[in-house]
């Protein structure tokens, strides 16, 4: 079955997007200092933070002359090339490995003031990619050429790449899915943020199940984290 560009199904006289906009509203009004860079995550697998990050940056883009950047930052199992029907390669892992420039990552869409660079090519080591010094000079230069930028990482708790990324942006938002996370496990993950002095901006609640076809679920895309390359192979 072949998927649509998740564009195809926002309509900016909904409900969600009128959500979407009060989101934003709150983000930007959460801090005295211009946020000019949030991290999108949650706490565990199959939460919606990529649907979540999605729709807030289409949101925004539809509603402001801002020019908004949507960064995938998920090298395990990125899933914003598949929302938006772009390519996964030229993306953030080649900039980190300075197989490309940032400008040549860029990737436009059909939203006026909205871009995308995808999460690239991806390899056996993100953490690894990630704790390198090109990423703060990376993010120093994508606040220069855009106004705002949404970074969708991996849940907190599977994996530690969310806290080395979480120290290069203004805020963190952490999306909870209702009816299924338990309490505990999000006050684990906010403690992990609090604990390295990160900079909670709040929760979303994601009660979005049906606003978007099936195949835009991670239970369709059997969502795991883990790298390809990790996989054995059954003889």
């Amino acid at each position: 079955m072949k998927t649509e560009s998740i564009i195809n199904f926002y309509d900016r006289e909904s409900i969600e997007a009128t959500e979407f906009r009060r989101l934003y509203s709150n983000i930007r009004n959460s801090n005295d200092e211009k946020l000019k860079s949030v991290m999108v995550t949650s706490s565990v697998i199959e939460e919606g933070k990529s649907t979540v990050s999605s729709y807030l940056a289409l949101s925004i883009a539809e509603n402001s002359d801002d020019k908004i950047l949507l960064l995938d930052a998920d090298l395990r199992r990125p899933m914003i090339n598949v929302f938006f029907r772009l390519p996964l390669e030229t993306g953030l892992a080649d900039i980190l490995q300075k197989k490309c420039s940032i400008k040549q990552a860029v990737k436009s869409t059909p939203v006026t003031g909205l871009s995308i660079i995808t999460a690239g090519k991806l390899t056996s080591d993100p953490a690894a990619i990630l704790s390198q010094q090109p990423l703060k000079e990376m993010f120093e230069e994508l606040k220069f050429y855009f106004d705002f930028i949404i970074i969708d990482v991996p849940p907190i708790i599977p994996v530690s790449d969310p806290l080395i990324i979480a120290n290069e942006v203004d805020g963190v938002v952490i999306v909870v899915r209702a009816g299924k996370t338990p309490r505990e496990v999000v006050k684990r993950a906010v403690n992990f943020l609090n604990n390295s002095n990160i900079n909670v901006l709040g929760t979303v609640l994601n009660n979005l199940e049906e606003v978007l076809p099936y195949y835009y679920s991670s239970k369709y895309y059997s969502y795991k984290y883990y790298h390809k390359s990790s996989q054995k192979t059954k003889k």
